[in-house]
C-alpha cells in the first residue's frame, strides 16, 4: 500500500509539474505578447505568473523526492538507476532526466523569472537576458518532458512495482 500512494503521490505531483510547464510553453508564452498588446498583461504577470510558478517549482521538487523515494523503497535502488545499471537503466534515463529538468526550474527557470517580474530588481537588459535564459529552459524542459515520462513509464513496468 506504501508503494501505491508513494506512486500516486508522484504521479499527481508530476501532473501538476509538466501540466504547469505545458501552460507556460503553450498557453501564457502564445497568450502574453496579445496581453502585452492591449494593456491587460499586468494581471499575468503579476498575480498569474507568480501563483502558477510558485506551484510549478514545488510540484516540481515533490515529483523528484516523492519519486526517489519510490525508487528506493521499490526496490530498484536509486543508486542502480542513477547508474543505469541493469533492467534499472531505462528508469535511470527518466530519473536523469527528470533530475536535468528538476535543475533547469530551480537554477535557471526560477531566478531569472524573478528578474523578468520585478521579483528581483533588474535593468531592462538584465530582464532580456534572463527572459531569454528562461525561455530556452523552459523549452528545453518541454522536450525532455516527452522522453522522460516514456522511461520512467516503461521502465517502472519491468520491476514488478504496482501499478495504477
Amino acid at each position: 500500500m506504501e508503494l501505491i500512494i508513494a506512486r500516486w503521490l508522484h504521479i499527481f505531483a508530476g501532473i501538476v509539474w509538466i501540466g504547469l510547464l505545458y501552460y507556460f510553453n503553450f498557453v501564457q508564452a502564445v497568450a502574453l505578447p496579445k496581453a502585452k498588446a492591449d494593456n491587460t498583461a499586468a494581471g499575468i504577470t503579476k498575480h498569474i505568473a507568480p501563483q502558477a510558478l510558485l506551484w510549478f517549482r514545488w510540484a516540481a521538487l515533490a515529483t523528484w523526492i516523492i519519486g526517489a523515494y519510490y525508487l528506493e523503497r521499490g526496490g530498484i535502488g536509486i543508486g542502480n538507476a542513477f547508474m543505469l545499471k541493469g533492467t534499472a537503466a531505462a528508469i535511470g534515463i527518466g530519473a536523469w532526466l527528470g533530475t536535468i529538468m528538476l535543475f533547469n526550474v530551480w537554477v535557471l527557470i526560477w531566478p531569472n523569472q524573478k528578474k523578468v517580474l520585478g521579483i528581483v530588481q533588474a535593468d531592462d537588459a538584465t530582464k532580456a537576458k534572463a527572459a531569454r535564459i528562461a525561455f530556452l529552459a523552459s523549452r528545453t524542459n518541454t522536450m525532455l518532458s516527452i522522453p522522460m515520462l516514456f522511461f520512467m513509464v516503461a521502465g517502472s513496468a519491468g520491476h514488478g512495482l504496482p501499478h495504477m
